[in-house]
């Protein structure tokens, strides 16, 4: 055990007490043996007796003669950043947004997962909402939405999605919140505590987060430039069988990548062999050039579940997701969403639709992308004068994922830069494994400050 004050006696107590704070333990759960855990810790057995019969003393754990003690604390609040391994908050999955959203405007966020609000369709938005204002129609903004929400705009997302090759009807189409909440109602609808998810390493960081509130057992399945590793894919299936797999298909996040054909393929043919539900996430569909291949296209929507919102390229202040599935799936995702949340947020629908609609959208669309290749381009250059290196060249997105000199630690390089207003995203937090320690991820809409240059040139000297 590491080094401490505590006396012997005390760390045995304390591992235990951390152990059920942080859910490894549950009630009901069997503690090592005496010899076990004198083993572990490398204590006396009468060290191990002491401290279990003081915990039992204080009704954290309870005996069973002849069958060792049990775990009789009552189950501990649920706290995210406790469960899994202990690490640092830097390296926390929930780390950047808090970094994110804590701090102000004076702060550079060149790690951030957004567009600056300056490169959003403002203007639409105001125009939107004027409209909404002035509709004789209340039921917008004052009643309850219908079951699967607005069927304008599930109407005009089928119309979306047709244009991906994704064929789903309206009644295929569920409105939520946003893509978070959509997959929080998927996972509610697919998974008991304890299953198993496979997820890209990396991931989005917030993945990993929700998937911990719900008690899976979470699996990283290595990427490459043309999606997961195949071989590694097919390893997990049979060693785990999970309940689903979790994706971007399109613009990965936060490597940049995008799937092809062939990968999804095999892919699909490994889901149908072993009856794996696919949840594909497809939050930057409007910064693409061009559609890159979906599994939802080539599935027909059969065992994949599409997810995604608009508060990337829209507004992240109107929150409206969705989730296209199967309509039987639809039909039990819509009666968690009356459980979890009653209604959708009609008003959200109804201005999102109309600037999904107005003709000045798609001309300012067409301009985030071109400014984004631009963004792309430059960051890459500066990055690799720096001496950092991009992992690939992404065709589309907000993202360059990108390797630092000499093996550092993105980490202790985050805690650094926040100490100088910069918030840095760090390798680690996108990794279930720990893995990429000396990776970052820039959104190049954001890294274009000389301060962040300098800063970096500094720290990779």
């Amino acid at each position: 055990m590491a080094a401490t004050n505590l006396t012997r006696t005390e760390q045995v107590m304390q591992s235990i007490r951390d152990r059920i704070d942080r859910r490894l333990l549950t009630p009901g759960a069997s503690l090592p043996s005496v010899r076990a855990m004198a083993e572990t810790t490398g204590f006396s057995k009468s060290t191990v007796v002491e401290a279990y019969d003081r915990l039992a003393a204080d009704g954290v754990i309870r005996s069973r003669p002849g069958a060792g003690f049990y775990v009789s604390a009552p189950l501990s609040p649920l706290s995210l950043d406790r469960i899994g391994p202990q690490i640092e908050r830097e390296v926390d999955p929930l780390w950047m947004l808090r970094q994110s959203l804590t701090h102000g405007s004076h702060t550079l966020k060149p790690g951030g997962g957004w567009l600056p609000e300056s490169w959003m369709a403002g203007a639409q938005i105001r125009k939107a909402m004027r409209a909404a204002a002035r509709s004789d129609a209340d039921s917008s903004l004052i009643g309850y939405s219908s079951l699967l929400g607005s069927e304008r705009m599930r109407t005009l997302l089928a119309r979306r999605l047709e244009e991906q090759g994704v064929g789903a009807a309206p009644g295929q189409i569920l409105l939520t919140e946003s893509s978070t909440h959509a997959l929080d109602l998927v996972s509610r609808f697919l998974l008991e505590p304890g299953d198993t998810v496979l997820v890209d390493d990396p991931c989005y960081f917030n993945f990993l987060a929700l998937l911990r509130a719900h008690r899976a057992n979470v699996v990283g399945i290595p990427m490459t430039p043309t999606g997961p590793d195949v071989a590694a894919f097919a390893a997990a299936l049979s060693d785990h069988r999970p309940r689903f797999y979790l994706t971007n298909s399109a613009i990965h996040n936060p490597t940049g990548a995008t799937l092809s054909a062939t990968t999804a393929h095999r892919l699909l043919k490994l889901a149908a062999e072993h009856d794996l539900v696919i949840v594909e996430d497809d939050i930057f569909a409007d910064f693409e050039h061009t559609p890159a291949p979906r599994l939802a296209a080539f599935d027909g929507l059969d065992r994949v579940i599409r997810i995604g919102s608009f508060s990337k390229s829209v507004t992240a202040a109107m929150r409206c997701g969705h989730i296209a599935a199967r309509p039987d799936w639809i039909d039990s995702l819509a009666d968690l969403r009356i459980a979890t949340a009653m209604s959708g947020n009609p008003l959200s629908a109804e201005v999102v639709h109309a600037v999904l609609t107005d003709g000045g959208y798609r001309r300012h669309i067409e301009g985030v992308r071109t400014r984004l290749a631009r963004a792309r381009a430059r960051t890459m250059a500066r990055l690799r004068d720096i001496g950092i290196t991009p992992w690939l060249e992404p065709a589309a997105g907000l993202f360059v994922w990108a390797r630092l000199p000499g093996g550092l630690d993105a980490a202790r390089l985050a805690r650094e830069a926040l100490a100088e207003g910069i918030v840095l995203a760090p390798g680690n937090v996108f990794s279930i494994n720990g893995m990429w320690s000396d990776y970052l991820r820039f959104n190049v809409t954001l890294s274009d400050d000389e301060r962040i240059t300098a800063f970096l040139a500094r720290a990779c000297a």
